[in-house]
């Protein structure tokens, strides 16, 4: 019988299956994860931490906390001292009442990464996750080794093309909101099943202000990433879920074309989140990308 865990995505839910088994996953008894707390700026933040070698940050979406990355940490930790934190305003990590944007958390990964003593890693986000990595990879280049940026926000045309009910739905006030925004999220319908657990995990998640400054910032255009990625000059990786109707492909496919010698991978019979819905294809392709000889 599979077992079921819950996640969020970038202002929704996930039912996550446990994926099929692989062998990678034995590396769990092997590479235990560990939860630990460290003040940034003031602030204290929650990051999981398991293997070793070189460092591999994890970032989640909007709305989001480290538990969307349970499915792929195993077998990414096997090859990889893999860090997942609660970005400022998410999951256990402070919540203080700041005027959140992208660039709030390119300077709270700039410090998170000081505090642990990491000159340099690579970066994988997902969704708003993925726009503040590319971000942070523009603003801080000497700090990133490689980059994956996985159905990523970050361009002004999003919240200008985004279905307006979408757009309110993303703040998450209702079980409706939920139930709209599922099938937009993930392929497969076993993930956005259970409106009502949805709905109690957001009640108690208490980040319905972080979402709202984030939106409110995403409607104005603030730190938007047109016109400055030929600047990235970081091996980069872009993965995309094909049937993503939240972030549709065509904004993967723009990243790829803007950003000098990235790869493209798209995943097919998957959505929004590939790390959720698909990740043996989605660790798969990370750690070949990873993998690869400079």
């Amino acid at each position: 019988m599979l077992t079921l865990r819950f996640a969020f995505s970038i202002g929704l839910f996930a039912i996550v299956l446990s994926p099929p088994h692989c062998p990678a996953q034995e590396a769990t008894e092997r590479t235990p994860k560990t939860d630990k707390f460290v003040t940034v700026y003031g602030a204290k933040i929650h990051y999981v931490e398991a293997g070793s070698g070189a460092p591999l940050i994890l970032i989640h979406g909007l709305a989001d906390n480290v538990a969307v990355w349970d499915s792929v940490i195993p077998s990414l930790a096997a090859k990889f001292r893999v860090i997942a934190f609660d970005q400022i305003g998410f999951g256990h990590s402070d919540k203080p009442l700041l005027s959140y944007r992208v660039s709030t958390f390119v300077d709270f990964l700039d410090g998170f990464m000081t505090e642990l003593k990491i000159e340099r890693a690579s970066l994988v986000g997902n969704s708003l996750g993925g726009w503040a990595a590319a971000a942070f990879a523009l603003t801080h280049p000497e700090r990133v080794e490689r980059l994956v940026l996985s159905d990523a926000a970050g361009y002004a045309a999003l919240a200008k093309t985004m279905d307006p009910r979408a757009l309110r739905a993303l703040r998450l006030a209702s079980r409706e909101d939920i139930r709209y925004l599922g099938p937009l999220t993930f392929h497969d319908k076993r993930f956005y099943q259970d409106v009502d657990l949805a709905f109690k995990e957001r009640v108690t998640a208490g980040d319905s202000y972080t979402v709202s400054q984030l939106l409110d910032s995403m409607t104005r255009g603030d730190d938007v990433l047109d016109n400055r990625l030929h600047a990235i000059n970081r091996p980069t990786l872009v993965i995309w879920g094909r049937d993503d109707k939240l972030i549709p492909l065509n904004f993967g496919e723009r990243f790829h074309q803007e950003i000098a010698g990235s790869r493209l991978r798209i995943i097919d019979n998957c959505g929004h989140m590939p790390q959720v819905e698909c990740a043996n294809e989605f660790t798969a392709a990370v750690l070949e990308f990873l993998s690869e000889a400079k």
